[in-house]
């Protein structure tokens, strides 16, 4: 009997299947013909996000390629729950869609949803999700979008998105937004809501939206797609990553709850060598002796996993890796070292741009043309300076 998996927008339990996932949502395979024009109309070489298939599944990814080959163009969005520190497996999909503005041209919105994990986290104050947000955003900031193509708001703040909201909201009715986040009648209010403000995005601009996020978010743009046509826009697209392993095994996704599981983008780079070198699952033998003679199994290896999906840019190089774990010829020790270097250079290296991310939050967020284009929006001409 296949071992049994659990994804939700808060929830992801057990070894996913991938395929079966993708029949369960009703989303449609990223093909190698999708991946093969996406590269021809780019001109460019894809990133191992998309060539690794790490991101596996879209809806309406054609039609956003169709629309962008006829002129018509389309944005990105996507976003960030602030409910604590970002780990590795949060800002992948950042990277793939720096990847997408800058090779495509186009305008991307990044929703910080600090209303949401109030709502949401019950732990949480509302100062605290605030806080989160600022530490995030020096994160993403960090991963080098254009900041005149680019605006981060947050919910809070950004309130002309509960302006949005209300003909959202007026589309959607209990018993839709029960069956698609299993709410109760002990779900907050709020909760219930916040599906119409998660929406609004979708609607910033008359082009249809592509949103790249992992695919336990999806039921959010399944909801948009019912109605976006009746309000006059396009039903989003939306691509899907799968889910970054934590360091403890490869059932479900990194934990920023469980330090154990995740790698923070703010750990020190000798710390974090330290927690790879004590956590993370590998798929070696239980000695050196049975490890040159059975070889390893990569396939189970959370080292392995980490290098393929993020940290091993080059294809011949995992390859070789690959083949000499399965031939034994590697140990798992020397594995751990190798990621442990590229995670340490890549944690020097983003921190380093995190730090200069401090000068620029207010051009994202306020002064960047983008950004001075949705808040003269969202401001009575009156109140305009």
């Amino acid at each position: 009997m296949p071992e049994q998996f659990k994804v939700t927008p808060w929830d992801v339990e057990g070894i996913v299947d991938y395929n079966k996932l993708i029949e369960q949502f009703g989303t449609s395979p990223l093909t190698d013909d999708l991946l093969e024009r996406t590269a021809r109309l780019t001109r460019s070489d894809l990133p191992i996000f998309f060539r690794r298939r790490f991101f596996f599944s879209h809806r309406d990814y054609d039609k956003v390629l169709d629309d962008y080959e006829s002129g018509k163009g389309f944005f990105l969005y996507t976003g960030r729950g602030p409910s604590g520190p970002m780990h590795i497996g949060h800002i992948i999909p950042f990277f793939a869609t720096k990847w997408l503005q800058e090779k495509f041209g186009v305008n991307l919105y990044i929703q910080i949803t600090d209303d949401e994990k109030f709502l949401f986290k019950e732990k949480l104050t509302f100062e605290d999700t605030k806080r989160w947000a600022y530490e995030n955003i020096l994160d993403i900031i960090a991963v080098g979008f254009d900041p005149d193509k680019t605006f981060i708001f947050q919910n809070s703040e950004f309130t002309k998105i509960y302006e949005m909201a209300i003909p959202i909201a007026k589309k959607i009715n209990f018993s839709m937004a029960r069956a698609v986040f299993g709410f109760t009648e002990q779900s907050k209010i709020g909760m219930i809501f916040f599906p119409a403000i998660q929406a609004a995005p979708t609607f910033f601009e008359k082009r249809r939206c592509l949103i790249p996020a992992a695919i336990d978010q999806d039921p959010y743009w399944r909801l948009q797609r019912d109605f976006a046509e009746s309000l006059g826009y396009y039903k989003t697209a939306a691509i899907h990553s799968k889910f970054f392993p934590p360091l403890t095994g490869l059932e479900g996704k990194m934990s920023a709850s469980k330090p154990e599981t995740a790698i923070y983008l703010t750990d020190d780079p000798e710390e974090a060598g330290k927690k790879i070198w004590k956590f993370a699952l590998t798929g070696g033998q239980p000695t050196l002796k049975e490890q040159r003679e059975k070889g390893g199994n990569p396939e189970k290896c959370v080292v392995f996993k980490w290098l393929e999906i993020f940290f091993e840019e080059d294809d011949e190089k995992l390859m070789e890796r690959y083949h000499a774990c399965k031939n034994g010829e590697l140990t798992c020790g020397e594995c751990k070292r190798y990621l442990i270097q590229k995670v340490q250079e890549f944690l020097k290296e983003h921190q380093k741009k995190r730090k200069k991310a401090e000068k620029l939050v207010e051009k994202f967020k306020y002064t960047g043309k983008l950004a001075q284009e949705q808040w003269n929006k969202a401001i009575p001409e009156p109140l305009r300076k």
